[in-house]
C-alpha cells in the first residue's frame, strides 16, 4: 500500500513565552493521519520562516538551529526508508515512536494472538473445548489474511488497532471471506479478547473495542417434518458413501447428537441398556 508521507516544522505563535520565543514542533503526516512532537528548541517568533520551516537569517544561532533541523529531517527520512524496506506498517505514530526509540519492544497483534492460542490448546479438556480452540485459530487466520490484504505486511503493532481497523476487519469478513453476520460477530468477539489481553497488560493505552457492541441476529432455523425424514429413510442411493451419510444424518435426527459427537462415536459407546 502506497503511503502519502510528509512532515513540517512549525511553531505555535500564540503560545510564545514572555521573551517572544515559541517552541518548535515537528508534525508528521501519513495518509492524512498526524503525529506531533517537540524538537526541544525555541525560536523568536519574528525570526521564524513558516514557508521554509527554519529560522531566518545567517547568524551563528540561525545556522546552528537550522543544522539541527536538517539532522532531524535526515533522521525522519531514514526511519521512513527503513520501515519501507522492512515491509512494516508505516503510520505517523510509528515514525514518531521510532524517533523516540520506543519501537524496540512493541507488541505485535498476531504474535499476541498466537501465544494465546498456544496456551488455550494446552488447556483443551480442562478449561476449553476443542471447538473453541479451533475457532480462535480460524479467527487468527482470518485476521492474518486481513492484515496482509489491507496493509500489505505480515503483522502490525497492537497499538495500531483502532475503531477503523475493527470496522475494516468486519467488512473484510463479510465481503472477502463471505462470512454471515453472526459468524463475523463471533470472530470479532474472539479478536476482542486478544485486544483486551493487550489492554490488561498495558501494551495499549485504551481499549479500541470500548464502544463496540456485538449484536447477533435471530436466525430462524428450518427443520424437517416426519414425512420428509421418512422419505429420506426410504431413499436408496446408488453410491455407498451417500447411503452412509444418510444413515448418520438420520441417526443424528433421532438422537439429537451433533455431528461432532457422532464423529467421535466408536463401537465401545454402543451398549445394551436395562431397557
Amino acid at each position: 500500500m502506497q503511503n502519502l508521507f510528509s512532515f513540517i516544522f512549525y511553531i505555535k505563535r500564540s503560545k510564545a513565552d514572555k521573551n517572544g520565543k515559541a517552541n518548535i514542533y515537528l508534525r508528521i503526516t501519513v495518509n492524512g493521519k498526524r503525529a506531533e512532537l517537540s524538537i526541544s528548541r525555541k525560536v523568536e517568533v519574528s525570526k521564524w520562516s513558516t514557508s521554509s520551516g527554519k529560522m531566518k537569517g545567517s547568524s551563528s544561532e540561525a545556522q546552528q538551529l537550522n543544522k539541527y533541523i536538517d539532522s532531524i529531517t535526515n533522521r525522519i527520512y531514514k526511519i521512513h526508508q527503513r520501515l519501507t524496506e522492512e515491509n512494516k506498517l508505516i503510520t505517523a505514530a510509528t515514525i514518531r515512536n521510532v524517533y523516540h526509540g520506543k519501537d524496540e519492544n512493541k507488541k505485535m497483534i498476531l504474535e499476541i494472538f498466537e501465544n494465546h492460542n498456544i496456551q488455550m490448546e494446552k488447556l483443551i479438556g480442562k478449561d476449553y473445548a476443542l471447538g473453541t480452540s479451533e475457532r480462535y485459530k480460524t479467527a487468527k487466520k482470518h485476521l492474518s489474511h486481513y492484515i496482509l490484504h489491507e496493509y500489505k505486511v505480515e503483522d502490525i503493532p497492537v497499538t495500531e488497532i483502532n475503531n477503523k481497523f475493527i470496522k475494516g476487519f468486519e467488512y473484510y469478513l463479510k465481503t472477502v471471506r463471505n462470512c454471515a453476520h453472526n459468524t463475523t460477530i463471533k470472530y470479532l468477539t474472539n479478536f476482542k479478547k486478544i485486544v483486551r489481553i493487550a489492554y490488561a497488560n498495558d501494551w495499549i493505552e485504551k481499549d479500541p473495542f470500548f464502544n463496540w457492541k456485538a449484536t447477533l441476529k435471530t436466525v430462524e432455523r428450518e427443520f424437517l417434518t416426519q414425512e420428509e425424514i421418512q422419505r429420506l429413510i426410504d431413499k436408496d442411493f446408488t453410491i455407498t458413501r451417500l447411503n452412509l451419510v444418510k444413515d448418520i444424518f438420520v441417526f443424528s435426527c433421532y438422537t439429537g447428537l451433533a455431528y461432532a459427537d457422532v464423529k467421535e462415536l466408536s463401537k465401545n459407546n454402543i451398549v445394551i441398556g436395562i431397557d
